[in-house]
């Protein structure tokens, strides 16, 4: 943390400390609460074994804002339940250090701990604090029985903390001294916002999960689109960065295709008015024999239950990746017939042309050089950057 941030962070723990002491007690409120809006979110998949007794410091960057938080912790991959007998949430002051008297302890129906059945997710009561809108959360857990398959995100390109034993209440980083670069157990914080205020989901692979971006800068092509939305203060301030590492829309590979994880990934989110589609290079470059056809069809899918769900797609053009090794004419061929009918094909409700904000001028089939973060698929920094500049911001606030 650079000692610019000191001051702002240290002004957000306070905030977030005082207005929760403060809160107005839940019966004297209005009855109609204020409706929630995702502020960060991350797609679940298998992580290894889970541990007993293991406690789990989890950084994440928030996108909106809002008067109060809840968060959703997840056992969609496991085979047996899961208890989580203490989780707190406060704000990062630096590594696993919290801001002090910024760590405040989440309830889940009025008790201290939340038992979740395999396959499931547990909703946590709201907590009626200030959550900034581009800061570092931290939500602690532990759970004194994880076994089984543990449930969370992989590439985090974020650095968290583990420990042995329950110290999710202490806000020192004493017993924080061992690192993760996964979430485990977090899929979605939400905030409490007012109505007009809406969210927008990423639904991508590697290069939305942001492969070759700089690890702990937030650096993801959604992370710079939720800034640009910050600065222009949009209707749509909450972004969720739904990528996972090699996905695919049509066949389960690395986690649960588009198609299967569309409902828990996507629909289920609060707030969200629009779901800007970057998926199609996994199923093309796997050479599996997929065709233009079939993953038409697969983002035909997508659009009419994000549309019955009363939302709207924003289709992302496939970028280009020859000098990958698994380019080649046959794959590029592919490629092209499927960003004709993203741009042309009218199913979308608009586009987002990564292939020709990314692409050479002189080679179109490869990433421009200054773009390419090494591998000839995934861009770097500025090429991140590139991408949320080529998002329309008008077209994310779908009603």
């Amino acid at each position: 943390m650079t000692a610019g941030h000191a001051p702002l962070r240290a002004i957000q723990a306070v905030l977030f400390a005082l207005a929760t002491l403060l809160a107005v007690p839940a019966d004297a409120r209005a009855t109609s609460p204020p409706p929630d809006v995702v502020t960060w979110g991350a797609s679940a998949g298998r992580l290894g074994e889970g541990v007993a007794d293991r406690g789990y410091r989890l950084v994440v960057r928030t996108s909106a804002g809002g008067a109060g938080l809840r968060i959703r912790l997840t056992n969609a991959f496991g085979d047996r339940p899961v208890t989580f007998d203490s989780v707190y949430a406060g704000i990062r002051q630096e590594g696993a250090a919290l801001a002090p008297g910024s760590n405040r302890r989440l309830g889940f129906g009025g008790a201290d701990s939340v038992t979740i059945p395999a396959g499931r997710t547990a909703l946590s009561d709201v907590l009626a604090a200030p959550l900034p809108a581009g800061a570092d959360l931290v939500v602690s857990l532990h759970s004194p029985d994880a076994a089984g398959p543990a449930t969370g995100h992989g590439l985090a390109m974020q650095t968290s903390y583990t420990t042995q034993g329950d110290h999710t209440a202490e806000e020192g980083a004493a017993h924080w001294s061992r690192t993760t670069g996964a979430w485990f157990y977090l899929d979605a914080v939400m905030v409490r916002t007012n109505a007009s205020t809406g969210a927008v989901v990423a639904l991508g692979d590697s290069i939305t999960d942001g492969w070759q971006s700089t690890s702990g800068l937030d650096r993801r092509w959604p992370d710079y689109l939720a800034r640009r939305l910050r600065r222009a203060g949009t209707a749509i301030q909450g972004v969720a960065d739904e990528g996972v590492s090699g996905n695919r829309v049509l066949t389960d590979a690395a986690g649960q295709s588009a198609l299967n994880r569309l409902q828990r990934d996507v629909l289920s989110l609060p707030g969200v008015r629009t779901v800007v589609l970057f998926e199609g290079v996994n199923d093309i470059k796997a050479h599996m024999g997929v065709t233009a056809q079939e993953l038409i069809a697969g983002y035909r899918e997508i659009v009419r239950r994000v549309h019955a769900a009363g939302k709207c797609v924003v289709g992302a053009t496939v970028a280009p990746f020859k000098g990958w090794p698994e380019w080649d004419p046959a794959a590029e061929a592919v490629r092209r017939d499927v960003n004709a009918f993203i741009r042309d094909g009218g199913e979308f409700d608009a586009v987002a042309d990564f292939d020709r904000t990314l692409r050479s001028p002189h080679d179109p089939e490869r990433i421009l050089p200054f773009f390419d973060g090494g591998d000839h698929l995934h861009p770097d920094d500025e090429g991140m950057r590139a991408m949320a500049d080529a998002v329309d911001l008008t077209a994310l606030d779908c009603a």
